[in-house]
Parts: C-alpha cells; sequence; structure tokens
C-alpha cells in the first residue's frame, strides 16, 4: 500500500483546534483526576484526544492511531503497522494545573520505528512547531514562518543545559560533571526539544521515564532542525516497542560536540551502572 501524502497545514490546523479546546478548560475551576499511575487527568486531556483522533481518522482513515487517552493497542496488533500517529493531547498535564502555561499539543507520525513528521503547539501563546525530516522544521507565531535549522556548532561558553521543571533526576550533575560550564534552561513538556531546535538550547538530558507520545513530535522537529536524539548508549531513539515506555535519552544539536565534549561516554558510563 502506498503511503499517503501528509499535509503538515491540516495537522497544524487540527492542533490548533484542540489548542483552543484545552484553554476553554484552562480558564474554569476544572477538576483534576488521577490515572492508575498517579499522573494527572483533566477534561481539557480528554477533549484536546477526542478532537486529533476524529480529525486524524477522518483525514487520514488507513493510519492508525495511538493517542496517550485513546485505547492503547497491543503490540501483536501494533508490530504490523507500517505507520500510525502517535498523539499526546495534553503534554505537561502538570503545568496546565499548575497553571504556567508550559503545555502542548503533541502530533507525531511514526513510519517503521521512527518520527518522520511531528507537529507541538503551544496554545497560551499561539506557537506552533511544525516539521517533516524530509523538508524541514517551522516555528509559526505572530503571523510569520520561521525556519529551525540548528548551527550544529560546538557551543561556546557556558552550555545550556535544559532541566524539567517537575521531573529532577539525581543522575544529571553527575553527567554534568564532565562540562566545564553549564547554565540551566527551565523548560516544561515537549518546550524542551523546540528550544533545542530553536537554539535556545544546547543539550537536554533525559533519565526519569517517560511514554513515547511524551517524546516522538519533539524527536522529530529535533532531527528535521538537523539536532539529534539518542539513547545513551549512542544507539537510535525507536518507537513502537512492545512496552511504550522510553529509555532515558540525549537530545542535542550536535552529534559531534556530544561525542567530543565527553557527554555521549559519560552518559554511557552513567545508564551501565543503573
Amino acid at each position: 500500500m502506498a503511503k499517503e501524502v501528509i499535509n503538515l497545514e491540516i495537522l497544524g490546523n487540527l492542533a490548533r483546534e484542540a489548542g483552543k479546546a484545552i484553554l476553554e478548560v484552562y480558564e474554569t475551576d476544572f477538576e483534576v483526576e488521577r490515572k492508575e499511575d498517579s499522573s494527572p487527568l483533566t477534561l481539557a486531556d480528554r477533549r484536546s484526544h477526542q478532537i486529533i483522533a476524529a480529525g486524524l481518522q477522518s483525514q487520514y482513515p488507513q493510519i492508525p492511531v495511538l493517542s496517550e487517552e485513546g485505547k492503547e493497542a497491543p503490540y501483536a496488533t501494533r508490530r504490523a503497522w507500517p505507520q500510525f500517529w502517535l498523539v499526546d493531547p495534553l503534554d505537561g498535564t502538570k503545568e496546565f494545573v499548575k497553571r504556567n502555561g508550559e503545555f502542548t499539543v503533541n502530533i507525531a507520525l511514526i513510519e517503521g520505528t521512527t518520527p518522520t513528521i511531528g507537529v507541538i503547539y503551544l496554545p497560551v501563546l499561539d506557537r506552533l512547531y511544525v516539521a517533516d525530516i524530509r523538508q524541514g522544521c517551522w516555528e509559526i507565531a505572530e503571523g510569520k514562518d520561521r525556519r529551525l535549522q540548528v548551527s550544529g556548532l560546538l557551543p561556546t561558553g557556558a552550555v545550556r543545559v535544559l532541566k524539567s521543571r517537575s521531573h529532577p533526576s539525581p543522575n544529571l550533575e553527575a553527567l554534568l560533571e564532565v562540562l566545564p560550564s553549564h547554565e540551566s534552561v527551565t523548560r516544561g513538556s515537549a518546550l524542551k526539544f523546540c528550544a533545542i531546535a530553536t537554539g535556545e538550547a544546547d543539550l537536554y538530558p533525559r533519565f526519569g521515564p517517560t511514554w513515547e507520545w511524551d517524546t516522538a513530535a519533539g524527536q522529530a522537529i529535533v532531527t528535521a532542525a538537523g539536532g539529534v536524539m539518542l539513547a545513551l548508549n549512542g544507539e537510535p531513539f525507536t518507537y513502537n516497542k512492545p512496552n511504550l515506555v522510553n529509555g532515558p535519552f540525549l537530545v542535542a544539536s550536535s552529534l559531534s560536540w556530544l561525542q567530543q565534549s565527553g557527554i555521549l561516554d559519560k552518559a554511557s558510563e552513567l545508564n551501565a551502572r543503573s
């Protein structure tokens, strides 16, 4: 079966529609439920999921949808999928509950085990990131399109390291010991990937667990902008695993810098200890 041609504008509009529904809930005194893993769930998560799932199924009926808030397909079924949508309807629900604005809508297309298309939308600022690893990456805000391309140059001065607002890691400081100096850049949700793509940060190390839908759109955006995302052993970071929980990873604007700085070797060492 021939692969369908994906329209990035359609995906961006779908993310915006979901973002509008999210903001409608954001402006109310919403209730917060707890999932089995104790993570928060709100009406905004559900509404965004319904909009995105319905939109994708309408536009691309031949491509399955796997969403954080949808029914999980067993591996025996999805292992045969040549491509599928991987969706986080509201990434950063903890940030949503804190009302700090740093939450996103994430939509990714997985081909085989690789994210090839990614959309991340920041509803509070009406800022959209769209990417196709074969075409490039763009930031769309205030009516303007800006193509994103990392420089690939080695950082000069302090390395700007992304740290999570809600998920601190004891291994992180051990990893950063190999750097002569660094400064922290704090972002919530998938905005950490966007910060690498825009050149606002140099390194995003993650040791704590994430789910595939948390990272797929961000990986596509970083890759399309010329950056890299790797497992701590230096291998490509892949998707549609039997278990949808991710292992630790590194995201950076430059593979050569990861190797020359010693970050990759140190990350591999820490990974082997755990």
